[in-house]
């Protein structure tokens, strides 16, 4: 197939054994503009860096001796069940890499039995996606407007497609300094299906639409919860002081995120910043992770630091752009593979079992 920017993928069988071959072979076939807008951090990408490397500063703690015949990996998140504590992000414009994009990422999440969180910025329609994988478990990622009347209709209209939960996405107030997409000059080449003006039905640019709103606060949590019965979680929490603000106005979960390092560079890695959130909710809601996630032992290592699943952002595109649906099946196999290899091997026979007893940090 060929990349909507001019680059020609091929389809010989190759040897895709984790998640970093698939990296590979998606830089072979993407055009560099396409491949620098995925894989791109904010200046000068310490935090995209560091969320894989801050998973290498963590040991585990494996037990022996303990009848690991059979390991259950399926969990839940907000009372529905999943196969195993891996589900999907919400990254936009997955048709940049697949013709078609998320139709395709969603047949893929809903034969593995996990959770995919649709972007605000997806390449095709909500109705379509919908349509794609009916009876699949899916979240709704919003990048709220000034307009709250876009907001509000935007809000009905996924809840009547039977989306499952409402993700507010809290760190994008202004756009990151992602240097790569200004360079290619990729604003110009991108635009929105499901972000239209009540007014005006067709597509807007992306960008030019894109008055995130600068102004939402924590009060302004209210007038969502009022308009809305789904679960509302918060997408982008790095520190214990907003974790306990998220469980003052009662929302119903936190995705503690720094947005693949391609918002403000120098955060917390992902799973550095988790033990304070987890520790600060106390229990109260349940609490998840992005960033950084690339093998079984990382999913092990998030859920012993207390997280109840992780979500997986750039892996899935590699797996689209290099074979479709049928790529974003073997990456979630090939990652759900190898973190029942690694329950077995700590000894954990559940999820439930994995505790914060098996990691410990190094001091490399």
């Amino acid at each position: 197939m060929k990349d909507k920017m001019g680059s020609e993928c091929e389809g010989p069988e190759m040897s895709l054994v984790c998640l970093t071959d698939f990296q590979a072979h998606t830089r072979e076939q993407l055009s560099k503009s396409t491949w620098d807008f995925i894989e791109g951090g904010a200046d000068d990408s310490i935090t995209r860096d560091d969320n894989i490397a801050a998973f290498k500063r963590i040991r585990l703690r494996p037990r022996y001796l303990r009848d690991v015949s059979e390991v259950d990996t399926r969990t839940t998140i907000q009372g529905e069940e999943i196969s195993a504590p891996i589900c999907i992000a919400p990254t936009g414009f997955h048709c940049l890499v697949w013709p078609d994009g998320e139709m395709s990422t969603a047949r893929a999440a809903q034969a593995a039995g996990i959770c995919y969180i649709t972007s605000t910025f997806a390449s095709c329609s909500l109705e379509d996606i919908v349509i794609a994988a009916p009876e699949g478990l899916r979240w709704f990622q919003l990048y709220v407007h000034p307009d709250l009347q876009l907001n509000k209709q935007l809000i009905q209209r996924v809840e009547s497609l039977g989306f499952k939960a409402l993700v507010i996405t809290l760190d994008t107030p202004v756009c990151g300094n992602r240097r790569h997409d200004i360079r290619n000059q990729l604003r110009r080449n991108l635009t929105l299906t499901d972000l239209q003006s009540p007014k005006k039905g067709n597509a807007i640019p992306y960008f030019q639409m894109t008055p995130i709103s600068t102004s939402l606060c924590w009060n302004d949590l209210s007038w969502f919860q009022s308009i809305t019965r789904l679960p509302i979680i918060l997408k982008g929490i790095l520190t214990k002081e907003d974790a306990e603000l998220a469980v003052k106005h009662n929302v119903q979960g936190i995705i503690v995120s720094n947005h693949g390092g391609r918002q403000l560079d120098e955060v917390l890695a992902s799973i550095d910043a988790l033990t304070e959130v987890v520790a600060a909710v106390k229990g109260k809601i349940e609490v998840y992770l992005d960033g950084g996630v690339r093998t079984g032992n990382d999913v092990l290592k998030a859920l012993a630091l207390g997280a109840k699943c992780i979500f997986l952002g750039r892996p899935i595109l590699w797996g689209l752009a290099c074979k479709g649906e049928h790529g974003v099946k073997e990456v979630l196999n090939i990652l759900t593979n190898e973190f029942h290899t690694s329950m077995a091997l700590t000894g954990c026979r559940s999820v439930a079992e994995i505790n914060r007893n098996l990691v410990q940090f190094s001091r490399l």
